[in-house]
């Protein structure tokens, strides 16, 4: 087995995790910073899942849109007033940065 399927393997678990837990419902319609956490939610988990599908890849242009998503994150975290938001996001935040470790170059 490769090293690459093995760490697409070994990111299941946490993306079933993510796919189990429901959009903490005091983020919806809640912006930080400009950036809209539902479509942050969405950008960056259709990105993880794409990567998964695609066995461990990504293209150039959705390399660039996790990693501004994983700044994202990194921005919008501290400012989440409730755990439940804060678990969800940190969770999102693990995974995308499981999935960007894989990649090579800027994207």
């Amino acid at each position: 087995m490769s090293r690459l399927s093995e760490q697409v393997r070994n990111a299941v678990p946490l993306w079933d995790e993510h796919l189990q837990a429901p959009f903490p419902a005091g983020l919806r319609g809640v912006e930080s910073g400009g950036t809209d956490l539902v479509l942050l939610d969405a950008e960056t988990a259709g990105c993880v899942l794409t990567w998964l599908n695609n066995g461990g890849t990504l293209d150039p242009e959705r390399t660039r849109v996790l990693r501004s998503r994983i700044e994202d994150l990194d921005r919008v975290i501290p400012e989440i007033p409730d755990s439940a938001g804060i678990q969800y996001c940190q969770r999102l935040r693990r995974l995308a940065l499981r999935v960007s470790a894989t990649l090579s170059g800027a994207g």
